[in-house]
């Protein structure tokens, strides 16, 4: 039976070789759901692959870049639950379930993440200090009273942007019809975050570790640091949330921690 409440919307562009694990994770979930796939790209790779599993293939006629990829694709589901998946990245088989079971306990949901992993040469990294740190920055949402709080939500981007944009399941009934910021390329997603925190509502926090978010040399986070765009976005962002100096200091640790999307 399908869940009439949730949709998948795979965001996909170029021929990347990671697309057919993650759809095989999608339609392998122990809760199923819909599932659509989106591009800006042309090209028979994405539609073929979509058409071995059934799924319906949407074309944005606009190559914009990734904020309004990601809001072609968030327009395209239907349903009050929609998760953008990211073309490399897979997802447990309970992600959804849980995601779920946590959407129903919240009683104005804005969004609902989960915890992660990192995939490296195809082996699951289960742990390293930079998931430590996001870990230990969205412990306290574990809490719905910190899930609820814009003063306390801002003090946690103060140090950076602990959610993982593709464990993220949007609840669009509470959220703006295009949730991203199209003047931002890689830190679209920290902005939304901080924007739907103005919003009434909570952030609900799933901790376990239900996808795996793929780090390689191609992916477009990768792409962002090497062309000095991430650097510009994560100056703005954090001036946004500390005085000028803190987040100066901020920014050095986050230049060192760059590195491992290149390892």
């Amino acid at each position: 039976m399908i869940h009439e409440n949730h949709t998948f919307v795979i965001c996909a562009y170029n021929e990347s070789p990671y697309l057919r694990e993650c759809v095989e994770s999608l339609v392998s979930q122990s809760v199923q759901s819909r599932i659509i796939c989106t591009t800006s790209t042309q090209g028979s790779y994405i539609a073929d692959i979509c058409g071995e599993y059934n799924i319906p293939f949407i074309v944005s006629s606009e190559q914009k870049g990734m904020a309004a990829d990601w809001n072609f694709a968030y327009k395209q589901a239907e349903t009050p639950y929609v998760t953008i998946a990211h073309q490399d990245d897979v997802y447990e088989p309970d992600f959804l379930k849980c995601t779920l079971e946590y959407l129903n306990k919240a009683k104005k949901p804005l969004i609902a993440f989960t915890g992660c992993y990192e995939i490296r040469d195809g082996v699951k990294v289960m742990s390293n200090m930079l998931l430590k740190i996001k870990r230990i920055m969205s412990s306290p949402w574990r809490f719905r009273v910190f899930g609820r709080s814009r003063f306390f939500t801002r003090r946690i981007f103060m140090f950076g942007n602990p959610i993982c944009c593709p464990s993220v399941t949007f609840v669009k009934t509470n959220l703006p019809d295009e949730p991203f910021n199209a003047e931002f390329n890689n830190n679209c997603d920290w902005l939304a975050w901080a924007e739907f925190r103005d919003l009434p509502g909570e952030f609900v926090y799933c901790p376990e570790k239900l996808m795996g978010h793929r780090i390689h040399g191609d992916s477009e986070t990768t792409n962002r640091i090497s062309d000095n765009t991430r650097n510009i976005e994560d100056k703005i962002m954090l001036r946004m949330f500390a005085p000028k100096p803190v987040a100066w200091l901020i920014h050095r640790f986050y230049v060192k921690g760059q590195k491992s999307n290149k390892k």
